[in-house]
């Protein structure tokens, strides 16, 4: 199942499908390995929705929600969450 990273449940893993190039922070996140096949795992919400905080590469990283809407994943099958 894909769905935007904004839209993911903490506990949820995946592998990362598209980024938008839209976004000012592409260049950023390719910098820092953020790709496209890149697995992750939303750690938490914050109270109010944003930002989201996901484990990737061995680092916890946040984004703000505006950048989550444009990283779209595809959810593993096997989340236990």
């Amino acid at each position: 199942m894909k769905k935007p990273l904004s839209l993911m449940e903490p506990g949820e893993k995946g592998k990362i499908i598209s980024i938008s190039r839209k976004m000012r922070s592409y260049k950023k996140f390719a910098d820092l390995g953020i790709v496209k096949g890149t697995s992750l795992k939303l750690e938490r919400i914050a109270p109010l929705g944003d930002p989201v905080e996901v484990k990737i590469k061995g680092y916890s990283l946040s984004f703000r929600k505006e950048e989550a809407v444009n990283i779209t994943v595809e959810i593993n099958d096997d989340n236990n969450t």
